[in-house]
């Protein structure tokens, strides 16, 4: 960890907001992940290190919701936690084999197709909501988990939006049932991704610890403030964080 100042500060800051907005609608690796890598950790350890950071808000969310899990409709609950703990350890494994160089270049196409997800994820949503007959066989399900999990244990930004698409495409129609659903994938793909980076030694440890009271009291702060912070305003907000990053790290 460097000694200055400046430096850990941004940290805390992204990791305070960056929880926050994970809270409230998602996005919280738009910044997470720039600040660590401005502080000088390789690209590979810096998204290792910001996905483990921000872990505990996935399991707080997951136990807010435990009132309305359930499984999901197409895919039992043991079919679709094995899924995502083969999925998320897989996409674990292909991070800690990428070279820092090739994730670096790999960031800013990451974080824009994230972006595009907040974008247009609820267009997405209205859009498989209104053809109910495209909805997925259980084969197709897994399938679609399958892939989605990879992705979430490579990078996780977006991952909210994606999940929230495929249990439509299931046929959930339940906001809160999806959510409860959305945090529980995304909590335990994310456990297990962090236990890979973990064992291969890419999560720096220090910075977490710095990471973590900042993360606790931002998410608490997001739950807050989604109450009253209109959605679109969120949501937008968010998309303009997204591009605003992805052109610094194009540059």
């Amino acid at each position: 960890m460097p000694d200055d100042l400046f430096t850990s500060a941004l940290v805390i800051a992204a990791a305070f907001f960056g929880a926050a907005l994970n809270a409230a609608a998602g996005g919280g690796s738009f910044l997470t992940l720039p600040a660590l890598i401005y502080s000088g950790i390789p690209a590979v350890a810096a998204n290792a290190t910001g996905t483990t950071a921000l872990l505990p808000g996935y399991l707080a969310s997951t136990w807010g919701f435990r009132e309305d899990l359930g499984p999901p409709r197409a895919v039992g609950m043991t079919a679709l936690m094995l899924v995502c703990l083969v999925g998320g350890g897989m996409g674990a494994g292909l991070l800690i084999t990428t070279s820092n160089h090739a994730f670096r270049a790999l960031v800013p196409w990451l974080l824009l197709f994230a972006t595009a997800l907040f974008a247009f994820g609820p267009t997405l949503l209205r859009f498989i909501g209104r053809h109910p007959e495209q909805h997925a066989s259980r084969l197709q399900a897994l399938l679609g988990l399958f892939a989605v999990s990879v992705y979430g244990g490579y990078f996780n930004g977006g991952l909210g939006v994606l999940l929230l698409a495929l249990l439509t495409l299931i046929g959930e129609v339940h906001l809160n049932r999806m959510n409860a659903l959305k945090n529980a994938v995304s909590a335990v793909l994310t456990l297990f991704a962090v236990g890979i980076y973990a064992a291969a030694g890419t999560v720096r440890w220090g910075w977490v610890a710095l990471m973590l009271p900042a993360v606790l009291l931002g998410g608490y702060a997001g739950a807050r403030a989604a109450r009253r912070i209109p959605r679109e305003l969120m949501r937008w907000g968010i998309v303009v964080i997204g591009l605003v990053m992805s052109a610094l790290f194009f540059r």
